[in-house]
């Protein structure tokens, strides 16, 4: 992408300011996706569960694609204007078990000190 097909839009996450590039024309789009991403992660963050940034974005992301996967199969596009929930609640039982080991090996992997790394 060129500098002249892109914009820069300052934004807001989490209290933390980001500069992001977007094609010209989807300065909405990426506004959309920002509100959502600090939508999910300031619900997470405000249940007080977890504290460390990056669990809180790899959870908020774990949602949000739940919830993508959840339309994908209804054959129903996600609406702009809904947002991930704090804690996915799928209704079948097996998907429930299968997101609460994900989350536990997720706990494993970044350890005590919340870090990948």
């Amino acid at each position: 992408m060129s500098a002249a097909q892109t914009k820069q839009l300052e934004v807001q996450i989490m209290g933390q300011s980001y500069l992001l590039s977007c094609p010209v024309g989807g300065e909405a789009a990426l506004l959309d996706a920002v509100e959502r991403v600090d939508t999910a992660m300031c619900r997470i963050r405000d249940a007080g569960k977890v504290r460390a940034r990056d669990r809180i974005a790899v959870l908020a992301s774990l949602n949000l694609a739940f919830e993508l996967a959840q339309k994908e199969r209804e054959g129903t596009a996600p609406s702009p204007a809904l947002a991930a929930p704090a804690v996915a609640q799928p209704a079948d039982p097996a998907e429930q078990a299968r997101l609460n080991e994900l989350l536990q090996r997720l706990d494993q992997v970044l350890g005590d000190d919340g870090q990948l790394i």
